[in-house]
């Protein structure tokens, strides 16, 4: 018989046993928790994505072909109309105002008389200087002939052709002066307005009319240094005015020095204007034709921003991979938005862009027009 002390004993024992293999398998769990994953390769990491891409089905776009075509760049600015010159028209003679032959608005032609001023003694001073050169001739004539025969010296023929000369100045004074007496328009344009009343004494240099010149008109603006570029006289430039009169003409000036204050550039453009129908001071919208650029047309609901927030649209290649092209506002019409940036032929994301990004394989199906215009909607 195994003794009460024995069999404790042994009891004691087992129980040791059991609380050591337990004490050793917690730690081992612990410290299998505590050690540090294995790194995966990045081989086994783009196995494990095309696995789990593989289990997934690919997103589902509609896309559109667009063709570009060529337009025009256009750089917009805001400007006005000018006229190219005004003139005060002055008389050069003085006396009494005879008649004005223009009013405020009149339309005038070159060469037109705008006023006239009395002839007062010009006529009888015109036939005085005419005698006097008619003596000087005599006197020259005589005095060459006594020369031939050796009475006369040289220097009484200089004498005689000096007084000669000045009595053909005199002569010559008199008639400019008495044709100064019709003040005449030095351009056609439009009368802005009247200086000069009849009856009035004038001095030389008194006013007659302001005389407009409306043909050519100019367009001014000021463009700032980022739309400088490309600028250059002769290119194209058409103008919406503030009465909705569209007009075209040509780049005449770009000012190669900017204004202090606003650091823009001046320009001005040419606009035939026969029939004075442009009045000056009128606001109006410039567009200048900088380039042709290749463009296509697309809804603005097709526009996304990248990464960097660049704006454009996104478009497959040929393995259906999704890409996102950078582009450029060119112009803007009723039926969208006029773009450049793009390949010539593209396949662009019309449904479906906003839940793409680029790299991503699509299952991409074309478009029909009903899709179209429900995305412009």
């Amino acid at each position: 018989m195994i003794s009460y002390s024995a069999r404790m004993r042994k009891t004691y024992f087992t129980a040791l046993f059991i609380a050591v293999g337990i004490i050793g398998w917690i730690a081992s769990g612990l410290l299998e928790e505590g050690a540090a994953p294995v790194p995966q390769t990045i081989s086994a990491k783009n196995a494990q994505q095309r696995a789990q891409s593989e289990d997934q089905p690919l997103t589902s776009v509609r896309v559109m072909t667009s063709y570009a075509v060529e337009q025009n760049r256009l750089t917009s600015v805001r400007g006005q109309t000018t006229n190219e010159r005004s003139v005060l028209v002055q008389s050069q003679v003085g006396g009494l105002v005879l008649q004005r032959r223009v009013e405020r608005g009149g339309v005038v032609r070159q060469g037109d008389v705008l006023c006239e001023i009395s002839v007062e003694d010009r006529d009888a001073n015109l036939k005085e200087a005419l005698a006097g050169l008619a003596q000087t001739k005599l006197d020259l004539n005589g005095a060459k002939q006594l020369a031939a025969k050796g009475l006369q010296s040289d220097a009484v023929i200089a004498g005689a052709e000096a007084r000669m000369a000045a009595a053909e100045a005199v002569v010559q004074r008199r008639r400019l002066e008495k044709s100064r007496l019709k003040i005449t328009a030095p351009f056609a344009g439009v009368v802005e307005d009247t200086h000069m009343e009849v009856g009035q004494f004038v001095t030389p240099g008194a006013s007659c009319v302001t005389l407009v010149d409306l043909d050519p008109m100019l367009l001014i603006g000021e463009v700032s240094e980022q739309h400088l570029a490309g600028l250059k006289p002769g290119l194209l430039v058409s103008a919406t005015l503030s009465n909705g009169d569209v007009v075209a003409g040509k780049l005449r000036f770009v000012a190669h020095v900017a204004a202090p204050g606003t650091r823009t550039y001046a320009i001005e453009a040419l606009v035939d204007n026969p029939d004075f129908s442009i009045a000056s001071g009128m606001t109006a919208a410039l567009s200048i034709s900088v380039e042709q650029v290749k463009v296509h047309q697309v809804t603005p609901a097709l526009l996304v921003l990248d990464d960097e927030g660049r704006s454009g649209v996104r478009g497959i290649t040929a393995d259906q991979l999704v890409t996102f092209y950078p582009v450029e506002l060119i112009s803007e019409d009723n039926d969208g938005i006029w773009v450049s940036g793009l390949p010539d032929v593209v396949d662009l994301i019309v449904v479906g862009q906003q839940t793409v990004v680029a790299g991503e394989q699509v299952d991409a199906q074309q478009a029909s027009n009903s899709t179209l215009k429900g995305s412009r909607g």
